[in-house]
Formats: C-alpha cells, sequence, structure tokens
C-alpha cells in the first residue's frame, strides 16, 4: 500500500473510527464553517483547492458579484496557466440578477451552464489535483455571505481517482451538466427581461400608500439619530470636557461619520458662535447642510468664509483653511469670537495656514477629524490636542463593524514593452499608448463594478496623463472627464454630478480628490500611479468606502 493511501486511511479513519488516533491534516475531512473569531472561512481552504487544481467543478444554485469577486483574481491565475473549469448553476428563484452572468461570460477559462431542474439548490465543489480529488458540500452558494459570513455548515473531503464517492459526485453532475444549455448572451437578455418583470410585479406587490405627500421631503419624519462609534465618542468628548480639556482629537475611518459626529457635538456644546474649518471648498456647503439637519435654526444662522463668501457675522460659520488664515480675515475676528472650532482633515495642521488659525483663536474647545493622523514630516498631531483622543476607529475596525461598504482590492501588473513596465516614472507617449489602454480596459472590464452602471475614479501619476487618458477612453465610447487643480470648484462640483447622475463614467485626476470630497457612488476605483504614502492610499481608498444605495461591495484596482 502505497504512503497517500494509507495517508488516506489513516485520515478516514480518524475522521469516522477513533479521533484520538494520529493523522496528517492533508487528507482529513474537515467542517467548514465562518468563524471571525478564529478568522476560520469557508473562503480560506476553497482558494487554497481552486489554486492548487487542475480542473474544478463548480455547482451552485446562487452565485453573488461579490462571491464571484472573491475568486476572479484567482480564476484570471488558473487561465495563465492554462486550468479551466466548469460551473453549473441556474435562475432558481431568479435570486441571480443578470449582470452575474454577463461577468460569467468574462470568464473565459470557465465554461458555464444553466440547469432548469425544478428546485436546483445544489451547493457543491469538486477540484481534481494530482493523483486526488478534493470535494465540498454543504450549505454554502457562492456568494461572500455564504464564504465568509453566514453560519454555514460544509464539509472537506478527498478521494482517490477510483473513489465511490467521488465517482458519484462526478456522474451526477455529468448528468445534469449534459441536460443543461450553455449560457449565453442570447440567454441573458431573454433572462433580463423576464427578471425586471418579475422585479417590477414584486414591487408593486408590496407596496404600500405613502404616509405624507411625496412632496414633503422623508427626511423631515426621519430624524437622524447618533450610529454605534457617534454615540461612543460623543460620551467621551463629554467626559473630556468635564475632566477640563480644552482640545479632543477623534480618528475616523472615512465614510464613518465625522461631519454628523461633529454636528450632534456641537449641537450637545450650544456654542454662541462656531468655526468649522476645512480645506478644501467642495466639502462646506454639503458639511453646513448636515449641520442645518442636526442643529436646526433660520439660514441666517449659516455661513460660508470661502472665496466671494464672506458672512462672517453667521453663528456657524464655515470656512477654508486659505481664507480664514489670511492675515486681513484672520484680525477681523476677536480672538474669542468662536466658543467652538472644528478643524476637519487636521493631519494637515501642521502647515503654517493652521497654525496661524490656532495659534490665533481662543476657544473653549476646540475638535480636530481625520482618518489618517500620521504624518510623513515630524509634525505631531497627537501633541497638538494635547493627546486626548476622544475616539478612534480605523478602516479595519469600521469595516467589521459594518458602518463602510465592504470591498475587493485587486492588484494587477502594470503593462509590460519589451520587459519593460510602464509606470508612473514612464514617459508620457508610453503611458497614454493604445496598447495600454487596451490593456488597462482589459482589467476594469474583467474585474468589473458593483451595481448596473460604472462609477468610477482613477488616479493618475500626472496632469497630462489624465488628461490624455480620458480623451483616449472617451474615443473609446467612454464618458470620462479629467480634473486637475486648475479647474474651478465649479466645473469639480459639475463633475462629481455628472457622476452620480449617470452622465460620466470616470472621472480622471492625480490628488484633487484623495480627501475633502464625498461622492458615495463610486463603485470603481483604478489606481495608475505607485502610492508609497500609506496616507494617501488609505485616503483614495476610502472614495468608495461610503455606504450607497446602489452598492453592495466596490472594487478597486492597483496597477
Amino acid at each position: 500500500m502505497n504512503t497517500s493511501i494509507q495517508q488516506l486511511n489513516h485520515s478516514l479513519s480518524w475522521a469516522f473510527i477513533n479521533h484520538q488516533q494520529e493523522s496528517l491534516d492533508k487528507f482529513k475531512p474537515k467542517l467548514l464553517i465562518n468563524n471571525k473569531e478564529n478568522k476560520d472561512y469557508v473562503l480560506t481552504p476553497l482558494l487554497e483547492e481552486l489554486d492548487n487544481c487542475q480542473f474544478f467543478i463548480f455547482s451552485v444554485a446562487f452565485i453573488t458579484e461579490s462571491g464571484l469577486a472573491t475568486i476572479k483574481s484567482h480564476l484570471l491565475d488558473l487561465k495563465m496557466r492554462g486550468i479551466t473549469g466548469k460551473i453549473l448553476t441556474s435562475n432558481y428563484l431568479n435570486f441571480n440578477q443578470p449582470k452575474i452572468y454577463k461577468e460569467l461570460l468574462k470568464i473565459t477559462n470557465v465554461e458555464v451552464r444553466l440547469s432548469d431542474l425544478s428546485g436546483f439548490h445544489a451547493k457543491g465543489y469538486l477540484f481534481h489535483q494530482e493523483g486526488y480529488s478534493t470535494i465540498i458540500t454543504g450549505s454554502s452558494n457562492l456568494t461572500a455571505s455564504a464564504l465568509k459570513a453566514n453560519y454555514e455548515w460544509n464539509v472537506k473531503l478527498t478521494s482517490f481517482k477510483q473513489g465511490g464517492l467521488l465517482e458519484q459526485f462526478q456522474s451526477e453532475f455529468d448528468k445534469v451538466w449534459n441536460d443543461s444549455i450553455p449560457l449565453s448572451k442570447q440567454w441573458i437578455e431573454a433572462y433580463q427581461i423576464l427578471y425586471e418583470e418579475v422585479l417590477k410585479a414584486n414591487t408593486q406587490a408590496n407596496q404600500v400608500l405613502p404616509l405624507a405627500p411625496e412632496a414633503i421631503p422623508q427626511t423631515l419624519f426621519s430624524p437622524i439619530s447618533p450610529n454605534t462609534m457617534q454615540r461612543n465618542a460623543l460620551r467621551n468628548l463629554q467626559d473630556l470636557r468635564v475632566s477640563g480639556a480644552r482640545k479632543g482629537l477623534v480618528i475616523s475611518a472615512t465614510g464613518t461619520g465625522k461631519t454628523y459626529l461633529s454636528a450632534f457635538d456641537v449641537k450637545s456644546f450650544a456654542p454662541g458662535r462656531m468655526l468649522f474649518v476645512v480645506h478644501r471648498e467642495q466639502i462646506l456647503k454639503k458639511a453646513m447642510v448636515d449641520y442645518q439637519r442636526i442643529l436646526g435654526g433660520v439660514d441666517r444662522d449659516y455661513g460660508i468664509l470661502s472665496g466671494t463668501s464672506r458672512d462672517t457675522e453667521a453663528k456657524y460659520l464655515f470656512a477654508t483653511v486659505q481664507t480664514v488664515s489670511k492675515t486681513s480675515n484672520l484680525t477681523s475676528f476677536d480672538p474669542a469670537a468662536f466658543d467652538y472650532i472644528l478643524i476637519d482633515e487636521v493631519h494637515k495642521a501642521g502647515a503654517s495656514s493652521y497654525q496661524r488659525i490656532i495659534d490665533y483663536f481662543e476657544p473653549t474647545f476646540m475638535l480636530g477629524m481625520t482618518a489618517t493622523p500620521e504624518r510623513t514630516d515630524d509634525f505631531n498631531i497627537y501633541e497638538l490636542f494635547d493627546y486626548n483622543i476622544a475616539y478612534e476607529i480605523r478602516l479595519q475596525e469600521a469595516l467589521e463593524e459594518d458602518m463602510l461598504c465592504p470591498f475587493h482590492y485587486f492588484g494587477v501588473t502594470d503593462f509590460e514593452v519589451n520587459g519593460q513596465i510602464i509606470d508612473d516614472t514612464t514617459m508620457l507617449s508610453k503611458l497614454v499608448s493604445d496598447e495600454r489602454v487596451s490593456y488597462l480596459l482589459e482589467k476594469i472590464e474583467y474585474y468589473g463594478y458593483s451595481g448596473e452602471t460604472v462609477k468610477g475614479l482613477i488616479f493618475c501619476s500626472r496632469k497630462e496623463e489624465a488628461m490624455e487618458l480620458s480623451s483616449l477612453l472617451n474615443l473609446r465610447g467612454y464618458d470620462t472627464v479629467a480634473l486637475t487643480g486648475d479647474d474651478s470648484q465649479e466645473r469639480r462640483l459639475r463633475s462629481v454630478t455628472d457622476l452620480e447622475d449617470g452622465r460620466l463614467d470616470y472621472i480622471l485626476t492625480v490628488d484633487i480628490f484623495n480627501e475633502g470630497i464625498d461622492i458615495p457612488c463610486v463603485n470603481q476605483v483604478v489606481m495608475l500611479r505607485q502610492t508609497q504614502s500609506n496616507i494617501v492610499f488609505v485616503q483614495q481608498l476610502g472614495r468608495g468606502l461610503r455606504k450607497h444605495v446602489d452598492h453592495r461591495l466596490y472594487r478597486k484596482l492597483q496597477k
């Protein structure tokens, strides 16, 4: 008896006769569950088997974008090695969205067929390795929830080529496979019509009469309440002030609600006057609207100090650092004019413009907020706020708390010509060559986006690349615009609105959207520049993390 058979016999004996006897892990039957505390996920062994297989078979009723995204890069790696596979699925209960079938067609090394078996609800994964096969079967469909979050039971089994259970799995799969139809564009078009009709019928059946006239904004009937993070932070801020502290720092990942948090704290503090300082004009008006929703009051209580706006007598003044830090503007205020000062994106506070503001004013309390307190220079943000950290929630914790949109990150090798990688140090003519543009589009299309239409940001290495690449993408049928620091605030805001409303597919930029801009609809971020700074990386990543009704996850590609 060869060694492999002996090891399998020991594993089966361990599993079904005596669990106290020794056995190698390689062939052990195993119960696969999702356990976040132990970092055990069904996805982990599934990917291990997929990465090392010579051929694979999936039989799954339900597939979601997020589920397919977890294996897309692995399937592409298998394609590069000449490895193929089969996926058998269906349109059972109309659960699978039409888009998922379109995504499946992009994966050219996988043959997909559709079963019309009544009640098709199979969930099995079969991997043929050299000398043996692995079966994973149980309750998990090809969805991110089933593979990483839900409480699922699956069993992992190993069989040699002549194994009876393996023969049963393969025989049953082949029987259904042979009676199924190949996935095609024509089938998807027909299913799209059916899916939309069913969706429309279900929507109509579930409709109820509105409780209020449509003309009245529903926000009037839905007051905003602090989320878990905000309640904890508000309690800590109050404790800081009770202890006599005059400064507080909140470190909170992009998209977790820092602006609303500050508005709730201002409401609790009830200052005579407040100053809200930001570094970009785009955020001012939205911040002011958010504050009005929380604080209420009349319009004249709110004002802007930026550009041509000079509402310096407003109770709640929203100002750009560039304007308020000018000596003529700064000295027009009494140092004690504001009881409460808030500095957004306070990691920039080491700059002289911020220092002039901080040194001049004498507020009762000053709040600093940032997602990235670390700086590349030697300035100590923590020291600036007397090490009073009122609350801290970083990206990973915010994702685990379901405060942000989950995402998939794909690292893609940039285009190569004659052994040379085309990256941000390359001359412009090569950065925007037809071959590189085709390569970029191939990757963008393959990895896709969440939702029905793309709303993407592309970060480029230089202004010239952004403008030329935008022109080339427009020639290829995309609707894009390039934005740089030379563009007016009005053009930037108009472009964001066009992206949100579907008139643009992509905005290309270098760094003006790293921070200070809120575009929740973004469902794909592409980084064509090599980002050495962890701060910039997290900032650009955060552009797609805010939750939005039209996407359940987003895709980030880095070249």
